[in-house]
Parts: C-alpha cells; structure tokens; sequence
C-alpha cells in the first residue's frame, strides 16, 4: 500500500479585502468583502513506501499548504488523504510519533537554549528510549558534524548550522515519513551541498519516505527521481526529472563551432542567437525544427564542432511557472469583471 494516499483534496481560505481610506474602513467594520482563495484544488497523489519526492511550484501554488494538510496542521475544506494508515488532521499521538516536519523558515529549537536541550525534550515529548536517543543522536551528529556545536545556543549559530540542528531533531524520533519546506533556503552551497549529501545519504540507509519542496533546482536534481508540479492549486505534472524537460521545454540549445573561424553574420536565421564567442555560437532553435535547422547550418557551412542540448533544469522550471502566473493573473481579472 502506497505510504501517502490523497483523492480530491482541497483547501480553501477567505480573505478580508480592505480598502483604503477612513470612510471604507468605518464601512468594513459593518459590512466586509471576501474573496475566496483556492489554495489546493482537488489534488490526487500516492506515494510509496522509499520514495524521495520532489514537490515544485511557484509561490502561492499550494505546496506549502498541501504538507501542513499532511501534517495535520490545518484541515482541509473537502477531500481525504492517509498517511501511513492515519488520517492527518485527526491529530492522533500514533502518527505524531511516525512522520516529521521541517520548515525552512520557521523554528522549532528554543532560540536561546543549546540544541542539545532541545534535544531532550523531544526525547521527553516522543519518549523515546534513553539508549536509542542517545545512539540517534551520536549518528546525527556525526553525519553532519555538529557535535560541537551541541552546547552553544541556537542563536549563536550559522544559518546552515541552524538547519542541522532542526534535522537532527526531526529525525530524533525515526520517523517514517518526513515533510521538508525548503530545507536550503538562504543557505551558502557549501550548507546546500551537505544538506543534500546527508539526506540523501540517510534516506537511503534508513528507506524513509520523504517529500521536498525547494526552488533550488540542485537539490532536486540531486535527491529525487520523481517531480510532483503543483501549479494554481493543480498537479500539472506527476514523473520523472528528465520528463519535465521533454513536456515543458519549447526548444533546445544549438552550439555550433565554425571551422576557420568562418563565422556567418545570418546566425539569426537559424535561431535566437543566445551568445557569440567565435568561431563558437550558441542559438535557441524550436524542437520542431530542430533537424532542419541543424541539416541546414550542416549544408552551408563547415563545422568542427556541433551540439545540441536541453535547455538548463531552472530555466524550464522559470519557463512553466511563469506560464501559470499569466495564468492566474487571467483567472483573476476574469473573476474581477465578474
């Protein structure tokens, strides 16, 4: 059975729309516009036991609010969902005690005790065996070479040191399920590298079920085989990293190496030019056309070198979420004339 089952689930929100002005707010406090905000829309998704799943989308599109759904943190407005057998806004101590969540951008050490204080009372909360946590956290420690780092207040550490520090008390517990929202956000890339050298290290050793949502495309690229796409609330793609490239991307790169350093001065009549380093030069052709432009080049000149590419991970990525951002922004001028 899958470990993440979710069927129609939606989550939505209404808004307090003030206006501006002394007169509009004295008319707010007896009469007040909403406007309802569809954060998830009817999503499905499963997800099996070991699966490392990465989990995209632009801000606003609902990933966020979709782990907390999981998470139990807030409840849906319709639709299911099971984790691990539970349903997660019952908020039962069995599930507490079997997934974990961490936030990028929100605490949960004590800002001005060490680590290790917090530590013990997550041992207290999940009471867990004093050997296990004992030999957990001496694992977790090591992993990511924090040990002594243990003794100093939280607030005195580096931002990446920080982040250490909250997996280690996320994984405390050994949970089976783990929810991360931006784990990398704000880090330098030597913090990025070791954060995605240890979870992908330890999620391979310990087969924990774990869903990712990051901008940086690195960390997906270097963790996780499956991408979810969540776009205005929706799941526009569910499948591999390479697939996202072959469904989303218009075109592709063309780097041609002109012999004799014979560089023609009509390049734009093959593509957009992209950059000129001659005799190289490298163009953005259509997918289409990409063997007749090629064939082309091929014909009329002579060539020492010829390549063609993807475009990069990050600007198909930017590509397909700014195409739902004009879509949204169509949405919400269509329900304004409304």
């Amino acid at each position: 059975m899958p470990v993440i089952e979710i069927e129609q689930l939606s989550k939505s929100y209404r808004i307090y729309q003030k206006k501006e002005g002394l007169a509009a707010s004295v008319r707010g406090l007896f009469r007040r516009d909403y406007r309802q905000v569809d954060a998830v829309r009817a999503i499905d998704l499963t997800v099996d036991e070991g699966e490392f799943v990465a989990f995209l989308g632009p801000n606003g599109a609902g990933k966020t609010t979709t782990l907390k759904l999981l998470s139990g943190v807030i409840t849906p407005s319709s639709g299911t969902a099971r984790v691990l057998g539970h349903v997660p806004w019952k908020r039962e101590n069995a599930y507490r005690r079997r997934f974990a969540l961490v936030m990028g951008q929100k605490n949960q050490l004590w800002w001005d005790l060490p680590a290790q204080e917090s530590f013990r009372l997550h041992q207290q909360i999940y009471r867990i065996d004093p050997q296990q946590f004992d030999a957990t956290r001496d694992e977790l420690t090591d992993l990511l070479d924090v040990r002594r780092l243990l003794g100093q207040p939280v607030r005195e550490l580096s931002l990446g040191e920080r982040m250490k520090m909250e997996l280690i008390a996320a994984l405390l517990h050994s949970p089976e399920v783990l929810f991360l929202d931006e784990p990398t956000i704000g880090l330098d890339v030597v913090a990025q590298h070791n954060i995605q050298k240890f979870l992908k290290h330890y999620q391979q050793q310990q087969r924990i079920t774990i869903l990712l949502t990051s901008h940086y495309m690195k960390d997906i690229a270097a963790l996780c085989k499956r991408v979810v796409v969540i776009a205005l609330g929706k799941i526009i793609y569910d499948g591999s990293l390479s697939g996202i490239v072959d469904r989303f991307s218009s075109h592709k790169i063309l780097t041609l190496q002109f012999a004799n350093d014979r560089m023609p001065s009509d390049l734009s009549r093959y593509g957009e030019v992209i950059e000129v380093m001659e005799p190289k030069a490298k163009l953005r052709v259509d997918r289409p056309v990409i063997s007749r432009v090629l064939a082309s080049v091929l014909a009329d000149h002579t060539l020492e070198d010829v390549s063609v590419e993807d475009p990069p991970l990050e600007e198909v990525i930017a590509e397909v979420f700014s195409l739902t951002g004009e879509e949204e922004a169509i949405a919400a001028s269509e329900s304004d004339q409304a």
